[in-house]
């Protein structure tokens, strides 16, 4: 726990006191919370999704995919402005439609997604019998699978950019995101290196330009993090919590893991947010115990308008972005953390810094 404490809080000998209960309805009333709250009544005005049913012939695989963009409007001359694409990968279980909290979201601020579902480590695993759990459980977190995600990306990525969806998006402006087994996978395509064989076929996809990593587990592979990681040179969003402890048959990973990833990636430019409370699986927008109720509408509101911050700061070169974001959570948040051309910005320094001062 010492080790813990450190990891989460710099320099702070004591960890933060975490929320209580009046602390966290007391959050309903960010900005963040209140705009998804209007999202999840508005959004079938603001928001085209659209189920798509891909294969891949070479594999023999499916890749069904949901893609969401911003709504054309009738009464609105049409934006000659092309769109910034998110591709997403979802975690052990889950779909497709699982995350469409984030989907929706991004597209009602301007950005197209992908959310791809991986059939091998799908919910399917869930259905069968609770005596051969464990061992579909490993299956589908395998090398075999593993390898099948990253293609699976790949595939429905360049199926997409071959589709006439492709006029409305900015090539350029092409980011991986994933929670969980899905920050893994990003982490494969944006250059993290394992070592299985020689014959291992080149993972990374020069396409993507950034990376969000929500709840990102480390590689197991018995090379340091640092070794696996320094290869990535994208700018990199990690969100995580206090609580984000992952726990499955065979596997165990403690919160400080997310930690330890974050200061072992490569790259010039990338962002730690560490929310208080929560658990691994309150950012999978599946339902959570009833008092964990109001603790997942307000850090799925905040993983929101993290994100488009990040990537509007990024992509706009405007500090101003996440400068904004962090002053309006910083109640939530346990460490906040920016590291720039390898100098790391702690989040006082950001509530302190001036605007001509960068």
């Amino acid at each position: 726990m010492g080790l813990l404490q450190f990891l989460l809080l710099g320099c702070s000998q004591h960890q933060p006191p975490e929320l209580s209960s009046s602390q966290w309805q007391q959050q309903l009333n960010l900005p963040s919370v209140q705009y998804a709250t209007e999202l999840n009544s508005q959004w079938l005005d603001l928001v085209q999704s659209d189920e798509l049913e891909w294969f891949d012939d070479a594999r023999q695989r499916a890749v069904p995919v949901l893609y969401y963009a911003p709504k054309q409007r009738d009464d609105v001359q049409a934006s000659s402005d092309k769109l910034p694409l998110i591709v997403f990968s979802h975690g052990l279980g889950g779909s497709r439609d699982r995350y469409a909290y984030l989907g929706k979201y991004w597209a009602s601020q301007g950005f197209a997604s992908l959310h791809v579902q991986h059939v091998g480590s799908d919910r399917q695993i869930w259905r069968g019998s609770r005596l051969t759990l464990p061992f579909r459980l490993m299956a589908a977190a395998g090398d075999d699978e593993a390898l099948a995600r990253v293609a699976d990306v790949k595939f429905a990525l360049t199926t997409l950019l071959e589709s006439d969806r492709s006029a409305q998006i900015d090539q350029t402006k092409i980011v991986m995101a994933g929670h969980s087994y899905g920050a893994n996978t990003s982490m494969l395509l944006v250059g993290a290196k394992v070592e299985r064989s020689a014959a291992l076929p080149p993972l990374r996809d020069p396409r993507f330009s950034a990376a969000l990593l929500i709840s990102a587990p480390p590689f197991y592979d018995g090379a340091p993090l640092a070794a696996v990681l320094s290869s990535v040179t994208v700018p990199t969003l990690h969100i995580t919590n206090t609580m984000d402890e992952i726990e499955v048959p065979g596997y165990h990973s403690a919160p400080s893991d997310r930690i330890d990833l974050y200061q072992a990636m490569g790259g010039s430019y990338k962002v730690l947010a560490v929310f208080h409370g929560g658990n691994h699986n309150i950012f999978s927008g599946r339902r959570q115990r009833p008092e964990l109720g109001v603790q997942a509408q307000v850090l799925q509101a905040a993983t929101q308008s993290l994100s488009g911050a990040f990537l509007k700061g990024l992509f706009l070169q405007d500090a101003q972005q996440l400068r904004q974001w962090q002053q309006q959570h910083q109640t939530l948040l346990a460490r906040f953390e920016q590291s720039e051309n390898n100098t790391q910005v702690s989040a006082q320094a950001l509530l302190n810094e001036t605007p001509r001062s960068r």
